[in-house]
């Protein structure tokens, strides 16, 4: 490829965005750094949101309307049917016990547990009906207790 990559973000499409913001920013402290209406130009405070921009750590995750993409991209709304659990996040964290503490009583649809590919993970669905996997690398055989190992590669 002949230009270097700098990110990837990705854009997941929803029905509404209101009911996905608390999860992301209240439970786990991830900020709203952009916000566009929908439609573009609606002047009202409580017009509904369209596009939502969250940041947190470096990490940016963009949320847009199944309405604001058919109003702005028509070509990039599937043509037949589709389902948000087609696409999962997976959120690599330095520590796993204050996730699932800010995740608090929500069911956990992937328990706690240690894999074969050296990450301990935990996972939930969040608002917007995706499982965002939350992970941590576990330590390395030989490795001093307390330091994960990371081989650059990044698992789901």
């Amino acid at each position: 490829m002949p230009a270097s990559v700098r990110t990837l973000t990705p854009v997941l499409i929803v029905d509404a965005i209101e009911p996905i913001l608390p999860f992301w920013v209240d439970r786990l402290g991830w900020t709203v750094a952009a916000t566009v209406p929908h439609p573009p130009d609606a002047t009202a405070p409580d017009a509904p949101l369209g596009f939502a921009l969250l940041v947190r750590d470096g990490v940016q995750l963009m949320y847009q309307t199944h309405a604001s993409v058919a109003a702005d991209v028509p070509a990039g709304m599937p043509s037949g049917p589709t389902t948000a659990d087609a696409t999962g996040l997976f959120v690599e964290v330095d520590d796993l016990d204050a996730v699932a503490a800010a995740l608090g009583d929500l069911p956990l649809v992937l328990p706690r547990r240690r894999t074969f590919y050296g990450m301990e993970e935990l996972g939930v669905r969040e608002p917007g009906g995706r499982i965002v996997t939350f992970a941590r690398p576990l330590p390395a055989p030989g490795d001093a207790p307390g330091h994960a190992h990371d081989d650059g590669a990044h698992h789901g």
